[in-house]
């Protein structure tokens, strides 16, 4: 019985890697095997770069936050402390909103908390 391969598959995933290479440097565009491999640690990194975002917002938050409570005569933790304790249910990026955009709203909201 005669060897057979299945061609267009095998073509459809080659095809699929090359054209998320597209735009790539040198071989990496057009080399199968060094597409594959550049594309893979380039999915990775995205991966990893999408939890990193979210850290780094994170702290970029919380810094705008404690530089405008600060202002207000107050820390970070000790607004968020009493934030809790009053059941207010703004998050980080709301409260960072404010601090930045809003200064007046932000002031209103401290002075709620004191």
């Amino acid at each position: 019985m005669p060897r057979s391969v299945n061609a267009v598959a095998s073509r459809a995933r080659k095809k699929k890697i090359l054209k998320q290479a597209k735009g790539f440097y040198g071989k990496r565009k057009n080399v199968y095997t060094v597409a594959k491999n550049v594309l893979e640690k380039g999915l990775t990194y995205s991966y990893v770069g999408r939890k990193l975002k979210k850290r780094e917002y994170r702290t970029l938050w919380i810094a705008r936050i404690n530089a405008a409570a600060r202002a207000e005569g107050m820390t970070y933790s000790q607004l968020i402390h009493r934030l809790t304790e009053k059941n207010v249910g703004l998050n980080r990026k709301v409260l960072a909103d404010l601090a930045m955009n809003e200064p007046e709203t932000f002031k209103s909201l401290v002075a709620s908390v004191k």
